[in-house]
């Protein structure tokens, strides 16, 4: 049994942890940005593999005590890198903290390149060349007030990379987030789903990979197939059944909007690309005009933040508008918006049943859930759960 730490956005912990239990991590102990879990080689495959919003596995190498940077240098020549991954391999390294009280993290990241080379060199007799942008390999520092974890990452590009080329739009989400934020809604494959704001799809091409039950890392490759301990039988086998179980392309009620035909057009492009071109219904559209086809479902929008005065200014009109649109065209719709914009319940006019706290990057947000009661008009809004 090995030892892992699963990186996530803060705010999606727990549905991490929910899902690493689901492929088999046994120990899980959910913590502030991640997820420890504990299994064998499979285990780690598929959590890379399946997990649609874990950002990173990390491989827990060893962990020691340090009160200044010579404890860290001798923790990690200690290790036996040379059985991990190979000379001929580019590595880096990759250091945080958190409360740390050693002056500087770039000197802790010099001292373990130096560590994990000069144990090359001892055991070797050469080491590996360093490649700060693509590495082979990368290994992970982590500091606490006097603890340090060294990790070897087995996922390479962050995870929400999910290897379909994108045409992209000002501020996308991460794919993780918004895979995070579609399972917070409660959507189910079979129930119509619209964003009405789509931007670059996101949300959308979240949405059909869970439809067709496709494996988020179907159409890329791994930092472990790059390690020595990699057993490629046994990943063959676990990519080809996730292969096998993926649903038929077929049309499915999910359908997006969005006013800038630029957005369209890059929404569209990357449903292609990434080949669900003509199953999901994209269309220029205002969400003010906007009518769902159906008397109930999911409605999912990431609206603009308005990070500058102007853009609050424009918000503080619109919001208005959108409450006053949400009222009268999507009864009997549960809707969610999320935004780091907190002054958006108040200006729409409409009651948030729900209010969960997640950050994109640094950004403290809140997905506001609205449910939208069928052949209610009372007080001119919804009528909230209680």
């Amino acid at each position: 049994m090995n030892k892992y730490f699963a990186i996530c956005p803060r705010g999606l912990e727990e549905l991490l942890a929910d899902e690493l239990r689901g492929i088999g991590g046994e120990e899980i102990t959910a913590v502030h940005g991640g997820v420890f879990f504990a299994g064998d080689w499979s285990t780690c495959y598929r959590a890379n593999l399946e997990s649609r919003i874990a950002t990173r596995i990390l491989w827990h190498i060893v962990k020691g005590p340090y009160a200044k940077e010579d404890d860290i240098y001798r923790l990690a020549v200690r290790q036996l890198w040379p059985n991990h991954f190979a000379v001929s391999s580019t590595m880096r390294v990759v250091t945080t903290a958190i409360k740390c009280p050693l002056k500087s993290l770039d000197y802790v990241t010099l001292r373990v390149k130096d560590a994990v080379c000069d144990r090359f060199r001892e055991d070797l007799g050469e080491r590996p060349d360093v490649d700060t942008r693509n590495p082979d390999v990368s290994v992970h520092v982590f500091l606490t007030e006097n603890e340090c974890t060294l990790y070897l990452d087995t996922s390479g590009q962050p995870l929400w990379q999910r290897g379909f080329r994108k045409a992209s739009v000002d501020a996308p989400l991460k794919e993780n987030l918004a895979a995070g934020i579609l399972k917070m809604t409660g959507w189910q494959p079979g129930t119509p789903l619209i964003d009405p704001m789509c931007g670059s799809g996101t949300f959308l091409l979240e949405a059909v990979q869970v439809a067709l039950d496709r494996a988020p890392g179907l159409d890329r490759t791994f930092a472990f197939e790059r390690l020595k301990h990699f057993e490629a039988l046994n990943w063959a086998s676990i990519r080809a059944a996730a292969e096998a179980r993926v649903k038929p392309a077929e049309p499915l009620d999910i359908r997006g909007y969005d006013i800038d035909e630029r957005a369209v057009r890059a929404t569209r492009r990357n449903l292609q690309e990434a080949g669900f071109g003509g199953i999901v219904t994209v269309d220029r559209g205002d969400v003010l005009d906007t009518q769902p086809l159906t008397d109930h479902g999911i409605l999912l929008a990431n609206p603009p933040y308005g990070e500058r005065i102007g853009e609050q200014d424009e918000l503080a009109a619109f919001y208005p508008q959108l409450g006053t649109a949400l009222k009268r065209n999507w009864a009997g719709w549960n809707c969610f918006f999320f935004t780091a914009d907190l002054r958006l319940p108040k200006l729409v006019g409409l009651k948030p049943s729900r209010k969960t706290p997640l950050f994109n990057g640094p950004l403290e947000c809140r997905l506001f859930e609205i449910r939208m009661v069928a052949g209610s008009n009372r007080k001119g809004a919804n009528v909230a759960s209680q």
